[in-house]
């Protein structure tokens, strides 16, 4: 106990490379929240009491490969692009060294140097040191089994030296030889230990994302398997390799290579059916490595991780040390957990919003907007009702499953019934029904989802939104029980006039309006029986402030457009909930917006230079306008009498050419009266003369 106190109250610095990288970040992480000497108690609460009390924890330093990183919060110190020299003095002033080469290969070299590099400084060490070098099972990818006729037999840390890697990883092989050689030489001083990791999995994801991801977003019909998907991979949480590092810190055992993997034998197919069933429809489809799909989803080095096939046991883990597991059995039996890791920490979390308010009044283009803006499902009554019809019909007609087809030809056969007998429409319960599993997909419990106008009373809503897992309700609760998977989290209840939002309507096409059912009489019906519904004792709105989720009233449609769609509704309700949660755009919708602000570019220039040209031609039509005032003036004056005169006297004389006998005559004139005048023999030649010889050289030519 006395030992547990004094390793306690000493706190340990902890150096680890690249802990902006996926694993080293949550070992870095889970590290800086363990109490130092922790591992080591045995579970009575006398010893946790003790530990807790004075509370010395492990300080992060660590260097980032990432110069624009952010400083994480639970480092101490944290570098980049450290010398050698510097890098050496950083470890120097370190008690545990943990190098970290399970995601990038590129790292091999500086792990070799820093243990070489401390092993030369022995002499000068203040404390005893420890360096633990977290390596990769693909150091154990082509062992064979010890036994030929026993292939089952899982491989364990006693197989050390017959271990054989897979070809691209003999460099890490070669690394670990070398940790725990430089670690035989002066144990008291540098005690080195060896972890190989299985492949790690939880929190954010790493070699794993793919397979979330795909069947978070639902984009794809199935989920793909990279080849059979038969092979059984070794792997582990990375809490729980974080455990195993805390656990040869505080413990410094006596075996110096282990093993790091949890107790499942799963193979990767089953992997991904659990993670495709539980995010996603549950699809999968097996397809080749080589496909192209594959290798441009996936990089090669992870297709060679998820190709791996061993049966591993960790057996001096559970021997030797005291590991608490988050997952001992494996991703499969844990993967409810392991889902809501990944969407915690990716910060993948729903976003549902109900739009409530009268007809008319931009639900439905709000909501739309608000869908493509979150990348949410729109929830329409009408639209889901036709979906739910379509899915039954299209399941009659291609179900392969017996049961599934009979069920879907019930389904249907009371769905036409109902409508039948409603007069076309479905009642309230089937409605209901519909919305509710609609609510309940996973592609709206994974996004969220924009309802749309629904619910409309308090019954509904209560019906929608009831909790089924609470058997009795309380009857002695004021508050509903409710779902809090299906009921929004934002409700949104827009308003205006009744004068205001009849004249949106006046102002539709009258296709338009007899489409939504918005002629005069229908929409006042409508809207009066809307008014009627939300003045009862007990309103939609109300069922939603029993739930304390009190609904945003926007009022009055502030600004319009001409076909009364409402501009800064949307921008109200996005400043009420916030940024979106979700993978932000794709590669694609990147792509497409950049093509976008490229043409708007364009186009501003274009009318931009449009502008300048206009203004340059009107600037040069004034300047001409300005300068021919005199020249009019002296035209009016001097030259047009004679050119009447001339046209005159053409009139009385009728010459066989009239164009020849007007030039004749103002030559004469000119050579005459006015040959002294430049000015006015310049501008008669250039205004009368040019078009007059023209049109005479043109008669000659005839003539010829």
């Amino acid at each position: 106990s006395n030992q547990k106190t004094n390793m306690a109250n000493r706190s340990k610095r902890v150096f680890l490379n690249n802990i902006d990288s996926y694993s080293s970040k949550y070992i870095a992480q889970f590290l800086s929240s363990c109490i130092v000497g922790e591992s080591l108690n045995d579970g009575e609460e006398e010893d946790k009491h003790e530990l807790s009390s004075e509370a010395a924890r492990f300080q992060i330093i660590g260097t980032v490969a990432n110069k624009e990183a952010k400083k994480l919060r639970f480092t101490s110190d944290q570098y980049w692009s450290l010398s050698r020299e510097e890098l050496l003095q950083c470890l120097m002033q370190c008690d545990v060294i943990v190098y970290n080469i399970t995601e990038h290969s590129d790292l091999i070299d500086e792990a070799t140097w820093a243990i070489s590099a401390l092993h030369s400084e022995i002499e000068h060490f203040g404390s005893p040191k420890t360096f633990i070098l977290l390596s990769t099972i693909m150091t154990w990818a082509m062992t064979k089994p010890a036994d030929p006729d026993e292939p089952d037999i899982p491989l364990t840390e006693d197989d050390y030296k017959r271990r054989r890697p897979h070809p691209n990883f003999k460099e890490h092989t070669s690394t670990e030889k070398l940790v725990l050689k430089l670690g035989k030489t002066k144990k008291s001083k540098l005690a080195t230990y060896v972890v190989t990791s299985g492949l790690q999995y939880g929190m954010g994801e790493n070699i794993f994302h793919f397979f979330f991801k795909t069947a978070w977003l639902g984009e794809l019909s199935s989920v793909p398997v990279f080849g059979p998907g038969t092979n059984v991979i070794p792997a582990i949480h990375i809490h729980d390799l974080a455990r195993v590092v805390q656990n040869i810190i505080d413990h410094k055992p006596k075996t110096h290579y282990f093993i790091a993997v949890d107790d499942s034998k799963n193979t990767f197919e089953d992997i991904v059916k659990a993670i495709a069933s539980t995010l996603g429809s549950g699809k999968t489809e097996n397809i080749p490595k080589e496909d192209d799909y594959g290798t441009k989803a996936i990089t090669e080095t992870d297709l060679l991780y998820l190709s791996v096939n061993l049966r591993t046991e960790s057996v001096f883990l559970n021997d030797r040390l005291n590991v608490h597991w988050d997952c001992e059995s494996g991703i499969i039996d844990n993967i409810l957990q392991v889902v809501e890791e990944y969407k915690q920490a990716r910060q993948l979390l729903p976003i549902k919003i109900c739009l409530l308010g009268p007809p008319a009044v931009g639900k439905s283009s709000a909501a739309v907007k608000l869908c493509r803006y979150y990348k949410l499902h729109h929830i329409d009554v009408n639209e889901t009702i036709n979906e739910k019809e379509e899915l039954l019909e299209g399941n009659e007609k291609t179900s392969e499953n017996e049961e599934m087809l009979v069920g879907a030809e019930a389904q249907l056969k009371t769905l036409k019934n109902n409508m039948v007998q409603n007069d076309g429409q479905l009642d309230d319960q089937h409605v209901m029904h519909i919305i509710r599993e609609k609510l309940n997909s996973k592609p709206c419990r994974n996004q969220g989802y924009v309802l749309d106008g629904y619910p409309k009373t308090y019954t509904q809503a209560r019906e929608l939104f009831h909790d089924e897992n609470m058997e009795v309700e309380d009857t002695g609760s004021t508050i509903p029980q409710y779902s809090k998977v299906l009921v929004p989290e934002f409700v949104i209840s827009l308003d205006a006039t009744d004068e205001f939002l009849k004249e949106c309507v006046r102002s539709l096409p009258q296709n338009v309006a007899e489409e939504m059912h918005y002629t005069q009489d229908e929409f006042t019906e409508s809207l009066a029986k809307f008014r009627e519904t939300l003045a009862e004792d007990e309103s939609v709105l109300d069922y939603f402030d029993y739930l304390e989720i009190h609904p945003e009233h926007i009022d009055k449609l502030i600004v319009m457009k001409q076909d009364c769609e409402n501009v800064d509704t949307v921008e109200k309700i996005i400043k009420t909930v916030g940024p979106p949660k979700n993978y932000g755009p794709s590669p694609e919708e990147m792509e497409e917006e950049r093509k976008r602000k490229e043409d708007e570019r364009h186009l501003q220039l274009k009318q931009e230079e449009n502008r300048n040209m206009a203004e340059v031609k009107k600037q040069e039509t004034e300047l001409l306008e300005t300068r021919s005032v005199p020249m009019r003036h002296y035209l009016m004056k001097y030259v047009m009498p004679t050119v009447i005169q001339g046209l005159m006297d053409c009139c009385k004389v009728k010459p066989d050419d009239p164009v020849d006998f007007l030039v004749t005559l103002l030559i004469d004139f000119i050579s005459r009266v006015l040959f002294n005048n430049k000015l006015f023999v310049f501008t008669l030649c250039h205004v009368l003369f040019t078009p007059f010889q023209a049109e005479y050289l043109f008669r000659n030519n005839e003539d010829d």
